[in-house]
């Protein structure tokens, strides 16, 4: 599922997809298991959607959310501040040349698909699918 369009303009690689989630399960077990140095981190619960990775493989962008969709900021924080940690013990369970730097953004794609089912439920929108049919007697 893509987010948003790609930086060249093009879709992401085979490859590129395939180490973004491996990287992405790497970084969802060590969370889950509390593998970090940090106890405020190790307590929040946080859901890693999408890994997307550049076409280097040397930047790795996940799109996290914290449990129930509340401490947003908190949460980035949090893994921002031991962005080093992560980046080293997520690459020791991967076979790659280089570790890539771990990037850290809220993923929205829930709150999207909240929107569009909301906007799909409206009444103007039912409307028109129905194919404009209104209930005025002619």
């Amino acid at each position: 599922m893509s987010r948003q369009p790609h930086i060249s303009g093009r879709a992401p690689s085979q490859r590129q997809l395939r180490v973004g989630e491996l990287i992405r399960r790497r970084l969802a077990e060590v969370l889950a298991r509390g593998e970090v140095h940090d106890p405020e981190l190790n307590a929040m619960s946080i859901t890693v959607g999408e890994v997307r990775c550049s076409p280097d493989l040397r930047v790795a962008t996940a799109f996290v959310l914290p449990l129930g969709g509340e401490r947003r900021d908190e949460a980035l924080e949090l893994l921002r501040r031991n962005r080093s940690e992560l980046r080293r013990i997520v690459s020791r369970g991967l076979n790659l040349k280089f570790a890539p730097e771990l990037r850290f953004a809220i993923d929205e794609t829930f709150d999207r698909m909240d929107a569009t089912r909301r906007l799909l439920e409206s009444e103007e929108v039912r409307r028109d699918l129905r194919g404009g049919e209104t209930n005025e007697d002619d």
